[in-house]
């Protein structure tokens, strides 16, 4: 029991968030040499685009792995018994239910909508290895996410990738985890603000 408290107490609210999307983890598993932890949808999207490194680190991973990668099962008990805070409505809920929170929050759904779709997709670093790098400068991308307002008064966005633009925030946001979400984009930039989020060009490599 002891043993138990001690590990419970090592973790951080970092802990029980996915490197490649930013979200709560849901059903985490974790490399056998390198021991980070994903979503397991996420490892296995990034396993396909990457082929035998970790998403993070660039760490080699088995190709048992890559098929069938094993359940962390410490961090999903631990996730039962720890709360965190709702980005934003700010109540206090256990960590394995927080994607089921977003679902009934309103003022999550009044941010983001009442899609599940992950909200705070952060545009990184590749943490895969791909080699598509956009050329478009500091300048330009601060540009890319200012907004304008479409003909029926709501705000809307470009994209900074593709320079598709009139999307909502969160068509917006669907269209860079559908389209976008391995591709490299330069990470020298403080200036990138996503609309209501992160920094976006921030590294996931801290």
């Amino acid at each position: 029991m002891a043993e138990e408290l001690s590990a419970a107490t090592s973790y951080t609210e970092d802990d029980f968030y996915c490197p490649v999307c930013q979200e709560v983890l849901k059903t985490p598993v974790r490399t056998a040499a390198c021991q980070h932890v994903f979503c397991r949808k996420c490892f296995l999207t990034a396993m396909r685009e990457s082929g035998i490194h970790c998403p993070l680190c660039r760490g080699n991973v088995t190709r048992r792995e890559r098929a069938c990668p094993e359940r962390a099962l410490d961090l999903e008990n631990i996730m039962r018994k720890f709360s965190g805070s709702c980005r934003c409505c700010a109540k206090q809920i256990k960590f394995y239910r927080m994607r089921h929170h977003y679902k009934s929050c309103k003022k999550y759904q009044d941010e983001y909508g009442v899609s599940s779709i992950i909200p705070n997709f952060q545009i990184s670093q590749d943490s895969v290895g791909n080699s598509n790098r956009s050329e478009t400068s500091t300048s330009d991308n601060t540009e890319t996410y200012q907004e304008n307002t479409s003909s029926s008064g709501h705000p809307t966005f470009k994209c900074p990738l593709c320079q598709e633009s009139n999307f909502t925030r969160q068509r917006l946001l669907d269209h860079c985890n559908s389209n976008h979400l391995f591709q490299i984009v330069p990470v020298d930039s403080g200036s990138w603000i996503w609309p209501g989020g992160p920094v976006v060009g921030e590294s996931i490599y801290k």
